[in-house]
């Protein structure tokens, strides 16, 4: 039995996946660093957003800006806040460490004259100097009583106060008013080494200051804002959200008038956009492809396009339709003229869109998030780490970013980091921990497991084998099967989590491999569980995302030289980069040959084929994801992995089967964070039993896990020393990619249609958007042309 639950008291935010896992998510896009690669080596992907100086934008006029739907709540700080919350809010309130284009926080001199650690003995003290100038929009200055209850609020302290984030508030101990009413002094209980994530955004005391305010009052409008734009309102039933410049705001004042944020789903964007109804919008790759060719007929990786009604006709077809239209059986050619008739009128619709998208133009770069290939290990096949390395080491991953990102020419280096982006200070590339693309491998540890070709037709003796989905019908009745073996699947079970527990993305000590439901036989940590229903902790601590120096320089060695978190069959031969050749196969193993089509044969054990049942979501906009999904599946036969293929609605893909663990194959992505010791810990913490014999899985939805990588997120976390917690990070990660329950496989692309009048606005990539500087360029003094003054004149009234 399954149980999810989004509990009043959860830690830190959600990472918002039910946006990763359909739509533009589903157009991922890879930047990576080869083996040994940090962020400064790596080539990263500049914004795209048109810089253009302050004194070169027109003052005035609106940009509607497209957005999924109108926010469920303003209040980021709530579990149904999503992308759009954090879009808006980023307009109206102060963000103390905005990131910049390479994923770092950086003081915000709007808000901050300075902000550091003045003492770490015996307590951490964080002193902050707000600007002279700051002041909320009803005029009220913003203080000391601001910070105090966003903090009681958020400390987890008060169940009345229905937040999803707490990491790090909860670390507070006190604040207290500095030397004079623009200092705020903030000593903290335990230290907390990402204490710059806090405070962002930061509300006003009214609405922070009761559980009444907090819960309902700051869902649907905000009566007090700080920055450069204020909230004029929220209007549901046309879709829109009005910002107007603040006349209150203390820094460079907002260039345009007002900016709306209008909800436009992402299959409608291209229609949109064609009816000039929209300024800025993220789009999918079909579209940055429409908008191109509309441009100068080119595509956005610069080769020719062929697009529209009629464009595959070649010239053959086309006289064979003249020929019926103008033939002698009136029927047929009755038939013909309407499909003329009717193909006409579709090229020119097409036409008159194209000529709506030529006003756009096409801003690329790589989104701060990645897609991962996630391996449920609860119970069947999988809950054997020598199965999940299997999978991973049968994946040639620079086959599968190349699917995805070279069509776009974006950069397309396979991802080395589950805690960092490329061109993140943290980022290092670890996966040598688990090894690279090897058949002859993935096939000596499916062999050591005990999936041969002959397990496939001896008869069971009663040992579990096989994944045990297929016993559980499916939810969806849209379900549609791809199967290249027997079906098979498999269930889970969630549920949220709260307070300390929830809050814990860090570390505690232990070796060893933890995999949920292992029933093979195996040494390990046990199955605290025992078969009991699973919970998944809804979010848990923190809120912005996600080696003995990298497991000893990629030894797997504790400093005592004795294998130390890895399973004991790990030999010295597998310590060398690239993983081991054969390292897990008893002495003497030979792996399966291939049958004379290159292809293995199906592998099974006590009779009990090997088919990981793979859920894919079935929208129209998550084609590139189902077409990197058939290529996973293609590598996997290879080895004699078999997959069944399950498409379900995007709706259900998330709640039903991610988070419920009803899936041993999946793709979704999680966006990435300057805070991975908070944001990160939850993802990967290993899970632990409730009082009731349930399991406590966080985020954690593969259900993978180990005592020693939390321990590594709990000293993270509290090292001050940014150098120390980064290694820490590295170390981590490096277990991660170890344990295979997650295969990163690329940063995703970041494709927004942006008006061609507009600057600084864009593919933004890790920075956040500069609102005051957003604006329509300024027609010339001379030399513009007439239409385009026109057009800009219309745009500012």
């Amino acid at each position: 039995m399954s149980h999810v639950g989004v509990p009043r008291g959860m830690a830190r935010k959600r990472r918002s996946l039910a946006l990763l896992t359909t739509g533009v998510l589903t157009l991922p896009v890879l930047a990576g660093c080869s083996s040994g690669d940090d962020g400064s080596a790596a080539g990263v992907v500049p914004q795209d957003i048109a810089v253009t100086g302050r004194d070169l934008v027109a003052v005035g006029g609106t940009v509607d800006w497209a957005i999924d739907s109108v926010p469920a709540t303003l209040n980021a700080f709530q579990a149904d806040a999503d992308s759009s919350t954090t879009r808006i809010t980023g307009a109206l309130l102060p963000t103390l460490f905005p990131l910049d284009a390479k994923g770092r926080p950086q003081l915000n001199p709007d808000y901050l004259e300075s902000a550091k650690v003045v003492e770490s003995e015996p307590r951490q003290v964080v002193l902050y100097r707000l600007n002279q100038q700051v002041v909320w929009s009803d005029g009220r200055e913003i203080g000391a009583p601001d910070f105090v209850a966003q903090w009681r609020a958020l400390s987890g302290q008060d169940s009345a106060f229905w937040t999803a984030r707490n990491a790090g508030y909860d670390r507070i101990e006190k604040i207290e008013r500095g030397a004079d009413d623009l200092e705020v002094r903030v000593t903290f209980a335990k230290p907390y080494a990402d204490w710059r994530s806090l405070f962002s955004p930061l509300y006003p005391k009214e609405v922070t200051g009761s559980p009444n305010a907090f819960n309902d009052g700051a869902r649907t409008t905000l009566k007090a804002t700080a920055g450069p734009f204020r909230l004029r309102g929220v209007d549901k039933k046309t879709g829109e959200v009005t910002l107007v410049r603040n006349p209150r705001w203390w820094g460079s004042p907002a260039k345009l008038d007002s900016l709306v944020f209008r909800a436009v789903a992402p299959r409608d964007r291209t229609e949109a956009l064609a009816a000039g109804k929209v300024d800025v919008a993220d789009v999918d790759a079909a579209a940055a492809h429409r908008i191109a060719q509309a441009a100068g007929g080119k595509g956005v990786n610069g080769q020719p396009l062929a697009q529209g009604p009629g464009a595959a006709t070649d010239p053959a077809a086309a006289l064979r339709s003249w020929a019926a239209a103008h033939g002698s059986n009136a029927e047929q050619a009755a038939a013909a003229r309407a499909a003329r008739e009717k193909s006409r009128a579709a090229a020119e619709a097409y036409a008159a869109e194209q000529g709506g998208l030529s006003a756009y133009v096409v801003r690329k770069s790589l989104e701060p998030a990645y897609t991962q290939l996630a391996l449920n290990g609860e119970s069947g096949p999988l809950a054997d780490d020598r199965v999940r390395r299997a999978v991973a080491r049968a994946l040639n991953r620079q086959e599968l970013v190349d699917t995805v990102l070279g069509p776009l020419g974006l950069p397309a280096r396979p991802l080395g980091s589950h805690l960092a982006l490329a061109g993140q200070p943290a980022y290092k590339d670890s996966s040598d921990a688990l090894g690279g693309q090897d058949t002859e491998e993935a096939q000596a540890l499916l062999a050591d497991a005990g999936w041969t070709p002959e397990g496939a037709v001896s008869k069971p003796d009663g040992t579990k084998a096989g994944s045990e989905a297929g016993k559980k019908g499916g939810k969806d009745a849209e379900k549609e099967k791809k199967s290249t073996g027997p079906a098979a699947g498999k269930a889970g079970g969630t549920d949220g989590k709260t307070g300390d527990a929830a809050d814990r993305r860090e570390p505690a000590p232990d070796d060893g491999l933890y995999n949920v439901g292992d029933d093979d036989g195996r040494p390990g940590d046990g199955d605290p569980a025992g078969g009991a229903a699973t919970h998944v902790l809804a979010p848990a601590p923190a809120a912005a995302f996600h080696s003995s120096a990298l497991l000893r320089q990629a030894g797997y060695l504790s400093e005592s030289g004795t294998s130390e978190d890895i399973p004991s069959r790990v030999s010295a031969q597998d310590k060398r980069p690239g993983g081991a050749a054969g390292a897990y196969a008893p002495a003497g193993t030979a792996a399966p040959a291939p049958g004379a089509d290159g292809r293995r044969g199906p592998l099974g054990k006590d009779g009990k084929p090997l088919t990981l049942r793979f859920v894919l979501p079935s929208g129209p906009g998550a084609e590139p994801l189902r077409s990197v999904g058939d290529k996973i599946s293609a590598m996997l036969d290879s080895v004699g992995i078999r997959t069944e293929i399950t498409k379900v609605s995007d709706e259900s893909y998330f709640q039903d089967h991610i988070a419920s663990g009803d899936y041993d194959l999946a793709l979704y992505s999680w966006p990435a964070t300057a805070y991975p010791a908070t944001d990160d810990r939850p993802i990967f913490a290993k899970p632990v039993p409730a009082t009731d014999g349930s399991l406590l899985v966080e985020q954690n939805y593969t259900r993978v896990g180990t005592d020693h990588i939390d321990q590594l997120f709990d000293q993270a976390v509290s090292e001050l020393d940014e150098g120390t917690a980064q290694d820490l990070m590295k170390q981590a990660d490096a277990r991660i990619w170890a344990a295979a329950g997650s295969i990163p496989l690329y940063q995703r692309p970041q494709l927004v249609a942006a008006n061609r009048k507009l600057v600084n606005v864009g593919a933004f990539g890790f920075g956040a958007p500069h609102y005051q500087d957003i604006g329509f360029k300024a027609p010339q003094a001379a030399g513009a042309p007439a239409n385009e003054k026109k057009h800009m004149d219309e745009k500012l009234r």
